[in-house]
């Protein structure tokens, strides 16, 4: 009986011990979310002040009576020192990859809204939110988990 216990609890903590390895192996492949910086807040609150600002295809790099959606990104960015390409499918090259769960303020979301290359780009705001310029709706704050997002989400990168 005494020989029993005895196997049981080296069995236990043997079983213990493997769980807590295979956690620090694992987990340390992982991509965590980075807190928000002030500068990230900074770069998320001056996106916010060209909300309603209109949707012009092509708008030149600059200028601020109207974006595309790279155009905004770039303009915005630049403000703090982030040199960015023109386009959204040069933009997608620059910095760090992010993994979708681990996406901070700041950082950039690229999708594929044509079907087939990527094709836009927003800002991550933070709680699931993106700034951007919509064709429909020039500057604005959308849902990134609504179906329309979810569906042509590419990728994230981290310049800042």
């Amino acid at each position: 009986m005494r020989k029993t216990n005895v196997f049981k609890t080296v069995a236990k903590a043997g079983i213990c011990a493997a769980i807590v390895l295979s956690a620090f192996t694992f987990g340390s492949n992982t991509q965590h979310a980075h807190a928000a910086t002030t500068e990230s807040i900074k770069l998320i609150s001056e996106s916010k002040t060209f909300i309603g600002t209109p949707y012009k295809y092509g708008a030149p790099a600059g200028v601020t009576y109207a974006f595309d959606c790279s155009s905004f990104t770039q303009f915005i960015f630049k403000a703090f020192d982030v040199s960015l390409p023109r386009t959204s499918t040069a933009q997608a090259t620059e910095g760090e990859k992010v993994a979708k769960g681990s996406l901070s303020m700041g950082d950039l979301v690229f999708f594929k809204t044509n079907g087939k290359t990527i094709s836009h780009v927003a800002i991550y705001a933070g709680n699931n939110k993106i700034v951007h310029s919509s064709s429909s709706q020039g500057v604005t704050l959308s849902d990134l988990n609504s179906s329309y997002w979810k569906k042509y989400y590419v990728t994230a990168r981290r310049v800042l």
